[in-house]
């Protein structure tokens, strides 16, 4: 395990001190890309047996806080983690559960209509977005006689 020095900088400009565990759980969210607090405790278990999906909670919450990582909603259940390297947007079937990733650039037009109609700006990088791939669109058009 490599010691990440901006982590505990970070972490010590803040009163915090670095551990293990932390290290351990921000590299495996950079390793996974993206991954629910479940299988980034089975990665990190892998190294270290002793830490628990607890552990691996109040850790991602506090690199959030730090923003070192984001979390995503890809659909229903847990959250999936990544780190802000990862910055696009999530597209998402219904039908087959496959994940694609987008530029937040092919979001502008809507970005900026919701900025200048509501006041909301919109954070594209941090969007799932749910639908049908282009495989199981087709097919509902085709079931739908369109």
């Amino acid at each position: 395990m490599v010691v990440d020095t901006s982590l505990r900088r970070t972490l010590h400009e803040r009163g915090m001190r670095m551990t293990p565990q932390r290290q351990l759980v921000l590299d495996a969210v950079r390793e996974l890309q993206h991954a629910t607090p479940e299988r980034i405790c089975e990665h990190v278990q892998r190294l270290a047996p002793a830490v628990n999906i607890t552990t691996v909670y109040r850790t991602l919450d506090l690199l959030e806080g730090l923003e070192l990582v984001r979390h995503t909603h890809l659909g229903h259940g847990a959250p999936s983690y990544s780190t802000h390297a990862h910055e696009h947007v999530h597209l998402v079937c219904h039908r087959c559960g496959e994940v694609t990733e987008i530029p937040p650039e092919e979001l502008t037009d809507l970005t900026e209509r919701l900025r200048e109609r509501f006041g909301f700006m919109l954070d594209p990088s941090h969007l799932a977005l749910s639908g049908r791939c282009a495989e199981h669109g087709d097919a509902a058009a085709e079931a739908n006689g369109l």
